[in-house]
């Protein structure tokens, strides 16, 4: 179980404020398990663990394995929840450099259809010379603009380097289960396809074929994950502040009304700042509505603590951080010596580097603190997919509860459409020009 450490968190709130919050969390808690909350229709996140049927596993995991062996490049086409958990999982798992080296048999995980940058296309082109590769295209309507574009472009090229015929067979797509031009699309091609369930959100489907297609491809043991996150289903169904879901959207709470605007999510881990981009979303488009809501920060120690550092330390007084440990790796580095010392590192030879790490953890908390600035602190575990799985699962969860204490519904996005609504009247799309 995920350990969250709220001994820091002191000073900025008090005992009784917690204690006072208990009857908002049990009630925020109950409208998630009863389905009575608003935004009810989009529960089916919490049963994704375990509804996954055989069937549907063992063709992810044949799709996978022949997508690993036809091609060097595999390209996730998705933007938000269509691509930030999977990337997530991979770089946590496999680290940020995963790419280099790898091909047939492995191949290297690219990502479109997430901007609209001329640079950025163009550079996806280079990596994709004389290259073989599939694609996966991941939306639930399969109209959203960014990877519309990115799924003409892409498909045009398969098309021309493969045939037609050919191209088919490296296409796969995952979307709705009925409706959507993607679903529509994907049935008159043929393309393998697989399903987003109706009643789950984009923010919170990484563990359906969403997060599940490109994960096996990258050769993540997927039973693994879901066996982990299923086990979060049963440990964090306590109703009472022995359960580390309910400390942690507690806490953040108290925090806010406190006047503590800014969450700062932290680890250590360089290989965590996709999971904190994953994280940023999923509580920001959560949360984020009727004038509410924290503004999430995701920052990597300690290379940020060389520019975000004296922010933290010293300025405005309106931020909290959470910070996220891991267990160490059980491959050791040991600081070796140097013959004359000029580095000033000879105090630290024959010590590993998951000691220093610690140190500059507890240091950072210890200033931080002492800055005035509440740190909680969840302690996760090994780096194994067990965790990432329980990992996900357990902060949709403190998402959910937390959304419901703040009295916002967790599960829509009404403002994301507004600049959708002003760049099609800016481009002239039919039914929005004035």
């Amino acid at each position: 179980m995920i350990n969250v450490d709220i001994s820091n968190v002191w000073g900025g709130i008090t005992l009784s404020d917690l204690l006072a919050l208990e009857k908002e969390v049990a009630a925020a808690h109950e409208q998630l398990a009863d389905g009575t909350g608003a935004g009810s229709e989009f529960l089916g996140w919490k049963n994704l663990p375990t509804r996954q049927s055989r069937e549907e596993l063992e063709r992810i995991q044949n799709a996978a394995r022949r997508i690993r062996e036809n091609s060097e490049v595999f390209v996730i086409v998705g933007i938000g929840g269509s691509c930030l958990g999977s990337r997530a999982a991979i770089e946590l798992l496999q680290g940020p450099n995963r790419n280099l080296g790898r091909g047939r048999g492995d191949p290297q995980i690219l990502f479109a259809g997430n901007s609209l940058s001329t640079r950025h296309w163009n550079e996806l082109c280079r990596l994709l010379e004389g290259k073989d590769f599939s694609i996966a295209i991941i939306s639930k309507s399969g109209t959203t603009t960014e990877p519309a574009i990115a799924t003409r472009a892409l498909r045009w090229v398969l098309e021309r380097r493969y045939g037609t015929d050919a191209a088919r067979e490296r296409i796969y797509a995952v979307t709705d289960p009925c409706a959507g031009a993607l679903r529509q699309m994907a049935a008159q091609e043929g393309w393998e396809s697989f399903t987003i369930p109706a009643d789950v959100g984009g923010r919170y489907s990484v563990l359906s074929p969403v997060g599940l297609l490109p994960m096996a491809v990258a050769g993540i043991d997927i039973q693994k994950v879901l066996g982990g996150a299923a086990g979060a289903v049963e440990r964090y169904d306590l109703r009472s502040f022995e359960n580390p879901a309910w400390l942690y959207a507690a806490v953040r709470n108290l925090l806010y009304r406190k006047g503590k605007a800014v969450e700062v999510l932290a680890s250590f881990e360089p290989g965590f700042q996709r999971f904190g981009a994953w994280w940023q979303q999923l509580f920001g488009e959560s949360e984020g509505k009727d004038g509410k809501g924290l503004f999430p920060v995701a920052v990597e120690f300690t290379a940020d603590l060389h520019a975000l550092g004296q922010l933290i330390q010293s300025g405005q007084r309106n931020l909290f951080e959470t910070m996220l440990r891991f267990e160490p790796s059980p491959q050791k580095c040991t600081i070796g010596s140097g013959w004359n010392n000029l580095d000033g590192l000879s105090y630290l030879e024959g010590k590993t580097l998951d000691y220093v790490d610690e140190k500059a953890f507890l240091g950072t908390v210890a200033a931080h603190v002492d800055g005035g600035v509440p740190v909680i602190t969840m302690e996760c575990g090994q780096i194994n997919e067990e965790t990432v799985g329980e990992l996900f699962w357990f902060l949709e969860l403190c998402c959910g509860i937390s959304a419901y204490i703040l009295g916002v519904n967790p599960f829509d996005q009404p403002g994301v459409e507004l600049y959708k609504r002003n760049m099609f009247t800016l481009l002239g799309k039919p039914g929005y020009v004035e």
